[in-house]
């Protein structure tokens, strides 16, 4: 036979089978997913019964996944329970308000320690005329004649001799209180302390003043009984 076997199967009516076609060649990138066994394609696809596979947070290990939006910080006048923000008008007033409670403050403590400095004056000055006036005191236990006079706001009175009474009268003697008592001094223990500590100063009589400036230098002066002492 000269002819083969393929021209006799072409003469029976036998076409050649059709070769496959070769695809066009795809960009890079663009190239099918392959498909998986069950049909679906291939890749980053989730299993079934799973959801889609995210991407690992590329953050600290261990943080929660970027969910993609900005964060939201929030304002520095926004109030913590939602509230609107503060006007600058109101954060105004609030300096002020601070500024205000300081200063008074400031003033109550400063008042506080100009009161104890104080104390802590009239303190020393009590000790220090006490010390002066040791020994100084002119009282005579057994004196009779009551001397009246005016002292914080209070009828006072001490008791002196005649001789005592001349000379009180006369601004000779004074009258100083101390813890309580009144001691008789003479006019030059009067003066200094008097410039110890003036308060400590009972009765100064002024020899030039007249009878209506002191009207309880007359030894005839009676207390009234319903007089507070």
């Amino acid at each position: 036979m000269t002819n083969s076997l393929r021209d006799q199967l072409l003469c029976l009516g036998f076409a050649p089978p059709a070769k496959p076609e070769r695809p066009a060649p795809s960009k890079p990138g663009n190239a099918p997913r392959p498909e998986r066994r069950d049909g679906r394609p291939g890749g980053n696809a989730a299993r079934p019964g799973q959801g889609p596979r995210q991407k690992p947070h590329a953050g600290k290990p261990g943080a929660a996944p970027s969910t993609g939006r900005p964060a939201q910080g929030r304002p520095g006048n926004r109030p913590a329970h939602g509230g609107k923000p503060r006007s600058q008008e109101d954060i105004d007033l609030a300096k002020a308000y601070a500024i205000r409670a300081q200063r008074e403050k400031d003033e109550r403590i400063a008042a506080e320690a100009a009161r104890q400095e104080e104390a802590r004056l009239r303190r020393e000055a009590r000790a220090k005329l006490a010390e002066a006036v040791k020994d100084k005191g002119l009282n005579v236990a057994d004196a009779d004649i009551a001397r009246h006079f005016e002292y914080g706001g209070k009828i006072k009175r001490i008791y002196v001799t005649a001789d005592q009474l001349k000379a009180l009268n006369a601004g000779e003697l004074g009258v100083l209180q101390m813890d309580g008592r009144y001691l008789l001094v003479d006019a030059a223990m009067l003066a200094q302390a008097e410039a110890i500590f003036p308060p400590a100063v009972a009765l100064k009589v002024d020899p030039n003043a007249s009878a209506e400036d002191d009207p309880y230098a007359d030894p005839q002066y009676q207390v009234p009984d319903d007089l507070v002492w």
